[in-house]
């Protein structure tokens, strides 16, 4: 019976994990500069709105990385700012039983993947709050958005050499 349960101690330790020890909210800003005129209504429905979405991770060790993702969501009728939110989300994840190659798409896909839910309620919430109707964030593709970051890092790596191969300043 013991034999059996070092086994599965052992396969458990070497099966491949993400963990979150730790999500919070690092920086957030919420704008509505225009209050209270903005909410009369009068808004145009042809408002402009703009979202953007950002990951940053940091190494803290071998098996501990922190995770930001960035999410800034403005809206304005023609010049005039209607709101602007800015929410900086971020969590500590332990990575573990991970060969080193894939160590980096998870920390860029898969973890900001666990974190979106979170800063889209975040963000949608505020919103609402701030007078608005909740802004209801698509989901994110955030493999796509790697591979495409990937694609232009590479394209901006061969631009960068000289005919020498060297790298410009």
């Amino acid at each position: 019976m013991a034999d059996e349960d070092k086994i599965v101690e052992t396969k458990q330790a070497e099966a491949p994990g993400i963990h979150v020890l730790v999500q919070y909210i690092k920086d957030f800003s919420f704008e509505n500069p225009n209050a209270p005129m903005s909410l009369s209504g009068d808004v145009s429905q042809n408002s402009q709105i703009n979202i953007s979405i950002n990951v940053q991770a940091t190494p803290l060790s071998d098996t501990d990385f922190e995770v930001v993702l960035q999410i800034e969501a403005s809206a304005k009728d023609g010049e005039t700012v209607i709101f602007n939110a800015e929410l900086y989300y971020g969590a500590v994840f332990k990575i573990i039983g991970v060969d080193a190659e894939s160590i980096h798409p998870m920390v860029m896909i898969e973890c900001p993947r666990i974190l979106f839910p979170f800063a889209r309620r975040i963000v949608s919430d505020s919103i609402r709050d701030g007078g608005f109707p909740p802004l209801m964030i698509d989901p994110v593709d955030f493999a796509a958005l790697y591979r495409d970051n990937l694609l232009a890092n590479a394209e901006n790596a061969s631009e960068g050499e000289t005919a020498e191969g060297e790298t410009k300043q």
